[in-house]
């Protein structure tokens, strides 16, 4: 019984021991045993989303606008009014000259002055009639413009005239003491409104079967270079 007392007392002696030698290091301190496992990270929260407006709409930027066409100013508010619309060039909206040119030969410049408020058109060419004459003039192709003839208020259009041939070749000349010049419309030969009837010279204006216009033109050497 002894020995066997003695060997239990050896045995717990032993692992009193063992026991004291994993708590200690050697140092005087108790080991912890191995680190702890680093925290997970936390999950980042997401971005925050803005505020929508208060008053639940989306938000639009504003126009600078407005249903009839107009504009806001940018300093008043105040509404800017769209361009006027532009017209035709007739008898009503222009002062019209007929003046004989002593180069070319036997021609005439017809110049057309914008005297109305708004920009008007020069359609085509001028359809001349002197005295009581029964026939129209033809017009020179040659001469058709690009575009048409645009003249804002107090701008001037031309149109060269060529009277009679410089070799004698036109027959039934005459003189005449008055001359109405018609305007056309947007279509060829249409009613362009009110026409002119520009003075002629005291001595009236000789012409013969060769009279021939050229179309309106925006320069008065393009109405005199034919």
């Amino acid at each position: 019984m002894r020995i066997r007392r003695t060997r239990s007392l050896l045995a717990v002696t032993a692992l009193t021991a063992l026991a004291l030698t994993a708590c200690e290091n050697g140092t005087g301190t108790r080991d912890e045993g191995a680190s702890a496992l680093p925290e997970t990270p936390s999950t980042s929260a997401p971005a925050s989303t803005p505020a929508a407006p208060a008053d639940g709409g989306t938000t639009t930027p504003a126009k600078n606008g407005n249903k009839d066409g107009t504009k806001d100013n940018a300093k008043g508010g105040s509404k800017t009014p769209a361009p006027a619309t532009r017209v035709l060039c007739n008898g009503s909206t222009t002062k019209v000259t007929a003046q004989p040119v002593p180069r070319p030969l036997n021609h005439m410049l017809l110049t057309v002055t914008n005297t109305g408020s708004k920009t008007c058109d020069l359609t085509y060419y001028p359809v001349l009639r002197f005295d009581e004459m029964q026939w129209v003039p033809r017009a020179a192709e040659e001469t058709h413009p690009q575009a048409v003839v645009t003249l804002a208020p107090g701008e001037s259009g031309y149109a060269g005239v060529l009277l009679s041939a410089a070799d004698g070749s036109g027959d039934g000349g005459t003189t005449a003491e008055k001359l109405t010049v018609a305007f056309q419309g947007m279509t060829p030969n249409s009613d362009g409104g009110a026409a002119a009837t520009p003075a002629l010279p005291a001595a009236g204006v000789y012409y013969d079967s060769s009279l021939t216009v050229t179309y309106w033109q925006q320069d008065r050497e393009d109405a005199l270079s034919w």
